[in-house]
């Protein structure tokens, strides 16, 4: 597939930036909604095609797998062919895997298309954020990533209610046939809109274009650097317990636990991300950078810990709810680390920094689901509810990633 590269063009205006931002940002939202679909998906999967806990929790952390595997790939492809040519060739493979998935029959094939989705979503997130170092200032690079992951909460949203009312009207089939249409719309707003001016450096910007092999080798020597080993320790905890309890435990524990339907699980989640929606870019303002931004950091990781500990040893409902409602309002807190990463680095290897961010991020969300998932299908065995298993392994893994980023060497602090 060949799709040509924009000419060289002038810096972009701002209505320009934002336009081609918001292009972006709707994939950014369905990957969000493809990486949530298991909370409302999960209990009628494991009913029709006789799921285990333990594959329950594989199955959606195969998403994550694929997602933060290919995040050194992607960051390859950043670097070699840009914004605009490495979204439009990824994302077709997340619509062939929602089409695969809304056929499935077997939990091999509904395993492929989980791992296609996953392919396919893996340069939306990153795409957004290295738009914006590019083309936004400074100083407003927090702020704006705040606002896109807040925008992108959209797609979080609709796998809240809606798709439990859709599955219950008519199957989980059609919450992916939906998918995979809004994905093909999202594709052709990008291929129409998004034309980056060409880069010094590129070979659209007329200097030589590196090798695959020599961005990938310089992506690697990012582990050489002392800050590197802690950021990759939170970055693997941070988003992972949020999407972990909202994407995968919250529907089957209120469910299986308090005995709720569908779409009143459908309903807390949707107020869970009503209340992460506006989380980030509330964040994303108040960062106060330096020192204080990582103090910020890992307070709220210690809270989230706190918390989903609570759900998993509280057996009320009310309490469930209530936690998992202000654990959204909290979530936005993860845009701090973007903020940290951008200051972390120096411009030349930010983009890299980031990829390799978001794999630490995303192979995170893999191994804590899994983790859960396997915890939850032994717990029975020793006489401990699967979700109490679950939950408490996540809240030890919050722990263990914040203790890690709190020993190991961190980035100097420009201020405060």
């Amino acid at each position: 597939m060949s799709l040509p590269e924009p000419s060289a063009a002038p810096p972009l205006r701002q209505h320009q930036a934002w336009a081609m931002l918001l292009a972006l940002t709707s994939a950014f939202a369905l990957s969000q909604a493809f990486r949530t679909v298991a909370s409302i998906m999960g209990p009628p999967l494991a009913g029709q095609l006789h799921l285990s806990p333990q594959q329950l929790g594989l199955w959606a952390a195969s998403y994550h797998f694929a997602f933060g595997f290919m995040q050194l790939a992607m960051g390859v492809s950043l670097d070699l062919w840009g914004v605009r040519r490495t979204i439009l060739l990824a994302f077709p493979m997340a619509m062939a895997g929602a089409a695969l998935s809304a056929q499935a029959d077997s939990y091999p094939v509904l395993m492929l298309g989980q791992l296609l989705i996953g392919t396919g979503c893996a340069p939306a997130f990153l795409v957004c954020t290295l738009f914006i170092s590019r083309h936004f200032s400074a100083a407003r690079f927090t702020a704006t990533s705040g606002l896109v992951m807040s925008l992108s909460n959209l797609g979080v949203l609709a796998t809240a209610t809606p798709l439990a009312w859709l599955i219950e009207l008519r199957s989980w089939r059609w919450g992916f046939g939906v998918l995979a249409a809004a994905s093909v719309l999202s594709w052709v707003a990008i291929w129409w809109l998004v034309r980056e001016p060409a880069r010094a450096g590129t070979a659209a910007g007329g200097g030589r274009r590196p090798s695959a092999l020599a961005s990938l080798r310089e992506l690697l020597r990012l582990f050489a650097l002392p800050q590197t080993a802690g950021l990759v320790a939170y970055a693997a905890v941070g988003y992972a317990g949020f999407i972990s309890l909202r994407g995968l435990w919250l529907g089957p524990l209120l469910v299986e636990r308090h005995g709720f339907s569908l779409v009143q699980s459908g309903n807390v989640a949707l107020a869970m991300t009503l209340a992460s929606m506006a989380s980030p870019a509330v964040f994303g303002r108040l960062d106060p950078g330096g020192a204080r931004r990582v103090r910020w950091m890992l307070t709220l990781t210690l809270v989230a810990a706190m918390m989903v500990g609570t759900i998993g040893l509280v057996r009320l409902a009310w309490a469930d709810v209530a936690l998992a409602v202000t654990y959204g309002m909290l979530s936005g807190s993860g845009v701090l680390q973007y903020g940290y990463v951008r200051d972390a680095y120096p411009e030349a290897v930010r983009g890299r920094a980031l990829s390799l961010f978001t794999m630490a991020m995303f192979l995170g969300i893999s191994l804590m689901q899994w983790a859960s998932g396997l915890a939850a299908s032994l717990a029975p065995s020793v006489g401990v509810e699967p979700f109490t298993a679950a939950l408490l392994t996540m809240s030890a893994l919050l722990l263990a990633g914040a203790l890690a980023f709190w020993c190991l060497p961190r980035a100097t602090p420009a201020g405060g």
